[in-house]
Formats: C-alpha cells, sequence, structure tokens
C-alpha cells in the first residue's frame, strides 16, 4: 500500500468489496436525497391545498356549488378536497335512492375512509426507504470498514515487522467506509422523523375534516 492517505486515493486502493460498499452507500445516499427534496415539496403543497379548501369549505358557500367547482377541474381532486368530493357524491346518490339517514351517512363516510386510506398510502410512499437507509447504512458501512482492516491485518502477516505506515492506508480506507454510512444514514433519519411527523399531522387535519364533514351532512339529512 502506498503512503498517499488522500480520500480519492483512499478509495482507489481500497478491495474490491469495500468499493462496492461504498459504491452502494453513495447510490443510497443520492436515492436518499432525492427522496428527501422530492416529500418536502410534495408535503409543502399538501399544506397548501389543504389550507386553500379549508378555506373555501369555511367561508360560508354551498356545499353543491363548491362540489360542482371541484368536480369540473380537469385533473382528480387530492387530499383534503378529494375525500370531500367522493364523499359528497356518494352522499346526493344515496340520498336519492333511500330515506334511512343511518344508510346514507354510513356510506358517505365508507367511501370517504377509503379516500382517507388512499391519501395516507400516498403521503407515506418513499418513507420506509428514508426509515431502512437510516438503520442500515452505519452497518453496511461498519461492514465494509471491517473488511478493510482484516485485510490489513491479514497484509502485516506476510511482514517480519509491522509499522503504523505500512497498517495506516488500510485502516484509514477502511474508515472511509463508515464515514460514507453515516453519510448516507444521517440526512435519512432526520427526514424520516420530521416527515413522518408532518405526514400525522396532516392524516389528523384530514380525519378531523371527514368527522366534521359528516356531522354537516348529519345535519342535512336530519
Amino acid at each position: 500500500m502506498g503512503g498517499d492517505l488522500s480520500v480519492i486515493s483512499l478509495i482507489a486502493e481500497a478491495s474490491l468489496l469495500v468499493q462496492l460498499v461504498m459504491l452502494c452507500l453513495v447510490l443510497i445516499s443520492i436515492y436518499s436525497w432525492t427522496i428527501i427534496f422530492k416529500k418536502r415539496a410534495e408535503l409543502a403543497q399538501a399544506k397548501r391545498d389543504a389550507d386553500e379548501f379549508e378555506d373555501k369549505f369555511w367561508s360560508g358557500n354551498e356545499l353543491n356549488k363548491l362540489y360542482e367547482e371541484i368536480s369540473a377541474k380537469p385533473h382528480a381532486s387530492r387530499g383534503m378536497e378529494g375525500i370531500f368530493e367522493v364523499g359528497f357524491k356518494e352522499f346526493v346518490r344515496l340520498k336519492k335512492t333511500s330515506s334511512d339517514s343511518n344508510y346514507v351517512l354510513d356510506g358517505s363516510q365508507r367511501v370517504m375512509r377509503i379516500a382517507l386510506a388512499r391519501e395516507i398510502d400516498q403521503l407515506e410512499v418513499s418513507l420506509p426507504f428514508l426509515a431502512t437507509a437510516g438503520s442500515t447504512s452505519p452497518y453496511i458501512g461498519l461492514f465494509g470498514t471491517v473488511w478493510g482492516i482484516m485485510n490489513s491485518f491479514r497484509a502485516l502477516g506476510n511482514v517480519q515487522q509491522a509499522t503504523l505506515a505500512m497498517v495506516a492506508p488500510g485502516i484509514a480506507e477502511a474508515l472511509i467506509a463508515t464515514a460514507m454510512g453515516l453519510f448516507a444514514a444521517i440526512p435519512a433519519v432526520i427526514a424520516y422523523n420530521r416527515y413522518s411527523h408532518e405526514v400525522e399531522r396532516l392524516i389528523n387535519r384530514y380525519d378531523t375534516f371527514l368527522e366534521e364533514f359528516s356531522s354537516i351532512l348529519q345535519r342535512q339529512h336530519g
């Protein structure tokens, strides 16, 4: 092993397995950052949409007009708006066929719960990867470190007099794998914790709206 301890040279001189570990961690880090930026924009948009819809819903507009405005949009409704659309549509449909208020309200709530479940699934997309990256990346890096150090000490067995200069490059290249594992894990853990909290708050908002809207429909049918 040479005496150059620059990071690039250490990576270039690392064993194939350690290099593969480093490549794996780089790919995990790149994909994690892609998810982090995408999820940040997605959750920010979801919060803006929820705020905008709540302003419209509680402004005193008639539900029929609000439904017509939403259903006229060319794109499918999402979030709180989507829950309202499917719930009101089902409410109007069932109201025409049945005078049983419990049946009508149960049917409306059922489709809104299904819509809410879809929204939850969409909001939680990619979060499991961040959790996995945060929990496994340090161990992947540690595996590369252990392997690199093991190879360094095996090489020392072939010389009569071992010196620090001989073992330092091997240990240094091995420790890079641990550093890369932490570099991949720390942002993923922070993002997962933050986004999980934001998703939970959004879900609570959706669920609260669902209950409030159900109460309004109950009064209308009562």
